[in-house]
């Protein structure tokens, strides 16, 4: 049997991706579209990149909502079992974890299906302000908010908040002068670490939409090759 060629197998991720999305399957929909956007990736295939990201936001966007729906924040500051009870839910990781520990915890609740929100924050400093950190694929990204009014009991719209804080930073401490397809792989690996900012994928979808225009002009200006 003739193996389907790899724009064909992305296709059909996509399909059944949007599918997913329609009978709100997000987990499902998220995880389709991840490897599409991955194997689009390895083509260069930039112009399919940006038709996938819009989808894979909107799979993660309600997955999120879903999370937040809860109004309940746990506060985790043990040790994490490999077998331990996960909730749907918002989770603040704080000291003595660190953001290893919520990168490990939020991707063991999104291979069990479980919508979660989680946020690492550390000690809170002199000045006091409270550092919120993601771990992900090439380091840590760090920023400092405002802490809570009360650090014992965060509230939903401060963790909300801090959330989109720390994604805002990614986004803004990228350079703008990069090459356009480092630009799009910092993004991509910021969305790996962040994965429910809105804001880094589109972003990403722009720098696909630039990678490609890049892509297309170079082709044109590539001299053809000689008729033998």
């Amino acid at each position: 049997m003739p193996v389907a060629p790899k724009s064909e197998k992305i296709d059909d991720l996509m399909k059944k991706a949007s599918e997913s999305l329609a009978r709100m399957s997000y987990f499902e929909a998220e995880r389709m579209a991840s490897k599409a956007l991955a194997m689009s990736r390895q083509d260069d295939d930039f112009d399919q990149m940006a038709r996938i990201v819009m989808p894979l936001m909107e799979a993660r966007r309600h997955r999120l909502q879903q999370a937040l729906d809860v109004k309940n924040i746990t506060i985790l500051d043990s040790e994490l079992s490999e077998n331990m009870k996960i909730k749907p839910g918002c989770y603040l990781v704080q000291p003595p974890l660190v953001g290893s520990d919520a990168r490990r915890f939020r991707l063991e609740a999104l291979h069990r299906e479980i919508p979660v929100a989680v946020l690492c924050r550390e000690p809170i400093t002199q000045l006091g302000l409270c550092p919120i950190v993601a771990v992900g694929p090439s380091g840590s990204i760090r920023t400092k908010v405002d802490p809570p009014d009360d650090l014992d009991h965060p509230d939903l719209a401060w963790f909300a908040d801090a959330m989109s804080l720390l994604g805002d930073f990614a986004l803004q401490s990228i350079d703008p002068e990069m090459a356009s397809h480092r630009f799009l792989d910092t993004l991509m690996d910021y969305l790996d670490t962040i994965p429910e900012h809105e804001g880094l994928h589109q972003a990403l979808e722009q720098a696909c939409k630039d990678a490609h225009r890049d892509l297309m002009e170079k082709q044109a200006q590539s001299p053809s090759t000689p008729k033998k």
